[in-house]
């Protein structure tokens, strides 16, 4: 999310972070699988280091985008209540164009797969993201 938006010429207008739903990852780099295929993209994720969702950031951000049901629910348990309309999955914000993930709802879990399993992590994310920022887009520049 962070390329595409710098490559819309978006960063000055979107914040971006990520946490966890679990406290089983804080202050870990993301996989080294996760790190191998991204890089293979240009995307660097190596500085990057898990946190846990907090309560500040239902305050703090328009968006809370989740990548499967599970995470929604979780979310949702700890999330105020006039706040859980922030939450979405991510694959929501895949475009109706964009046939390869048609009625797929969650990002596929690649943690017990092969290296493909990144690969297709990759593609669900980056179609979702184009489509979040062309969501995005029109409240962005009004």
């Amino acid at each position: 999310m962070r390329h595409l938006v710098e490559e819309a010429k978006l960063a000055e207008r979107i914040l971006i972070d990520s946490a966890g739903t679990g406290d089983w990852h804080i202050g870990c780099a993301p996989d080294e699988r996760a790190q191998r295929a991204a890089g293979q993209r240009g995307y660097k994720l190596a500085a990057l280091r898990g946190r846990q969702i907090c309560a500040a950031d239902f305050e703090r951000f328009d968006l809370l985008i989740a990548m499967d049901d599970k995470n929604v629910a979780s979310l949702r348990q700890s999330c105020p209540p006039r706040m859980r309309d922030k939450i979405r999955l991510l694959m929501e914000f895949v475009p109706e164009s964009d046939s390869r993930w048609g009625g797929t709802r969650e990002v596929a879990d690649p943690y017990f797969g092969g290296a493909e399993g990144f690969e297709q992590v990759l593609d669900q994310c980056e179609a979702a993201c184009r489509g979040l920022i062309a969501a995005l887009r029109p409240q962005l520049l009004a």
